[in-house]
Formats: C-alpha cells, structure tokens, sequence
C-alpha cells in the first residue's frame, strides 16, 4: 500500500486512541521510521504530510539527507555510539537514545546550539535491549545540569513485543510515572515534557497512556 493510504488508516487509529482517553489528536507526533526502506520511500511520506522522519543509522541517515536535507525533521532513534555523533549532530533535530554520560559529553562538545534529547529508559529490563533502568533516571537527569548544549525534552522507551495488553499498559505507565516525576522538579535543563514509546504494533495503545511521539515503521512506510 501507498504511504498515504497507511497513514490514513494510521491517522483514524490516533483519533480513536485520543478519543478514549480525551487527548488532543494535536498533540500527538508521528515519526516515520525510515531505517528499512528507500530514500524514494522516505520522500513519499513527506509527500503523504509526515514531517518527521526516523533513522537508527549513521549511514541510512547522511544517505537520505543527503537528497532530502532539511525538508524533514531527523529524529535519531537508534544505539548512538560515541564517535559517531560528530557525524550526524548537524542533521538531527531530535536524538532519542540519550543513556549514558560518554554519549552526553560528546554531543554537548559537538552541538553548536541545545540539542533537544530523549533519555532512554529500559523500563522492561531486557538484556537485549539499551537503556537506564527506572532507577538510574533522576540521577542521570541531574549529572547532565551543567551541559549547556543538552535539553532533556523527554523519556523514550521500546516496550517488548507482545501481544499483552496489561503488559504493555505497565510498562507505558511506569514511562509516564516517571516523566511526571522528573517534570515536576522543573530543571531548567530538563523539562522533559514528552513520552517518545509506542511503535506499528503498540502505539494505540502508548498513546492511551500518555504517549506524545509514536515511532512507526513496517504500519507506515513498510519493511
């Protein structure tokens, strides 16, 4: 199916999950995850009126920048390894994978202005996925008060793939619990106002739950 068929279907889908739990359709952003498909697949969703686009990759993102360039907004989704910020810190608008000190210096060193980013959180606690663990969030939070380049806008976590309803809704909640925590102290260098969780198979579901990003490849631009 075309992008714009999907995302029609995709956009009823948001309606409902906002109607159920009296949200905003508004507040509610849809980032296109990329990593799998065509530059040419890419553009369609801009064509189709997604403005946000995803990548995991420093090589799939400079790929398709390279002929898309700023007529998207970049989010970095993926594992982001130390050495290859400089490479793509230009590029992103959005990096979701923020999780340890090494990775916060050198994106503070590299930006040249505040560079909004999402901590990532293993609320599930899967060996195999990255992240803190719930615990060491608050914590992480603090350390980073001094980095002038760094704003931490929100919490972003990958929930398992499952079809448990109640499992998921936990692991949402616990993301969201913890959001409101941090919020709350209001740090200057932290508002975190955002829940970056929910993809194809879930993301209904995380937005009934306070989701206000919703990452979305195979549902949307396809495998």
């Amino acid at each position: 199916m075309s992008v714009e068929a999907n995302f029609a279907e995709i956009k009823k889908n948001i309606e409902q999950a906002c109607e159920n739990c009296k949200r905003a359709k508004e507040e509610i952003t849809v980032i296109a995850v990329t990593k799998y498909v065509s530059t040419e697949r890419a553009q369609e969703a801009l064509q189709a009126g997604i403005k946000h686009l995803g990548e995991n990759r420093k090589e799939g993102l400079l790929e398709k920048y390279e002929t898309i360039g700023e007529e998207a907004a970049w989010h970095f989704i993926g594992t982001l390894q130390s050495r290859k910020v400089k490479d793509i810190i230009g590029q992103v608008s959005m990096i979701h994978s923020l999780d340890r000190k090494s990775l916060a210096k050198e994106i503070n060193k590299r930006a040249h202005s505040k560079i909004p980013c999402f901590i990532q959180v293993n609320v599930s606690e899967e060996e195999s996925k990255h992240g803190l663990n719930t615990s060491e969030v608050e914590s992480f939070v603090e350390t980073l008060e001094n980095y002038e380049n760094i704003r931490i806008v929100g919490l972003m976590t990958m929930a398992p793939h499952t079809e448990d309803e109640e499992k998921l809704r936990g692991i949402f909640r616990q993301l969201r619990a913890l959001r409101d925590r941090i919020r709350d102290k209001r740090y200057k260098h932290a508002p975190c106002e955002y829940l970056s969780m929910g993809m194809s198979n879930d993301y209904t579901i995380a937005i009934e739950e306070g989701a206000t990003h919703i990452r979305l490849g195979s549902s949307l631009v396809g495998e």
